[in-house]
């Protein structure tokens, strides 16, 4: 078959068949500038990194940026959701993960409203290594004693976890709730915690010491 049938059939212009395509000069150059803009600036996309291009003195359009940028597989990766940090006082940032069950428990507040439009509260107690809601109390009104309350069972129940964790209001501390702690508690951002945090945590410890005196009139004497 003739060349000229054959790009006839195929739909092609003949000189597709004669000139050999030839890229620019600068086209391996400008792939590894954008590769290396990309590795060191993640979370630029094509345009910003085109007008890096430009400010470093290269004469290019965002479009022929965006073919090398698809061509090589470029993207900007997805970001990540942020997760609360405990700021101690030597300014180090650490934060607790759980390592096994009754490790780490946390507990929040949740709000919402009943069809007559009045509020209600839900306290809520997780695992944080299970992801095991533990006790989940619902009232108009929830104070500090409920909360001694629903933990003190749950001690009674589940035995005394290594830390418990709170974001919510004044109470916000990752506190060991053992007899021997004895230090001042202490929020996130270094400052004393107020009075109810402060009274929730004695109590707490005295419930873990309680439990560890394993005798129930040693118990009741020091908890009454």
């Amino acid at each position: 078959m003739s060349e000229r049938r054959a790009c006839a059939a195929l739909g092609q212009h003949r000189s597709t068949q004669r000139k050999v395509p030839r890229g620019r000069e600068d086209a391996e150059r400008l792939t590894s500038d954008i590769i290396e803009l990309a590795r060191q600036y993640g979370r630029y996309g094509y345009r910003k990194i085109a007008a890096l291009l430009r400010q470093a003195g290269w004469s290019v359009s965002d479009g022929r940026v965006e073919r090398v940028w698809r061509r090589e597989g470029l993207k900007v990766p997805s970001k990540q959701p942020k997760r609360g940090r405990l700021w101690l006082t030597d300014g180090s940032c650490i934060r607790l993960r759980p390592e096994h069950p009754n490790h780490v428990w946390s507990y929040d507040f949740v709000e919402d409203r009943t069809h007559d439009g009045r509020k209600y509260r839900m306290l809520n107690v997780v695992d944080e290594f299970t992801h095991e809601c533990l006790a989940i109390r619902a009232n108009r009104k929830l104070k500090a004693i409920d909360v001694i309350d629903v933990l003190s069972d749950l001690f009674i129940l589940r035995g005394v976890p290594g830390h418990i964790r709170s974001d919510n209001g004044p109470a916000q501390l990752v506190a060991r709730p053992s007899p021997s702690t004895r230090a001042t508690p202490r929020r996130h951002d270094g400052f004393n915690m107020g009075p109810l945090a402060q009274t929730l945590r004695a109590h707490l410890a005295r419930v873990a010491s309680c439990l560890a005196l394993n005798s129930d009139e040693g118990c009741a004497a020091q908890c009454n």
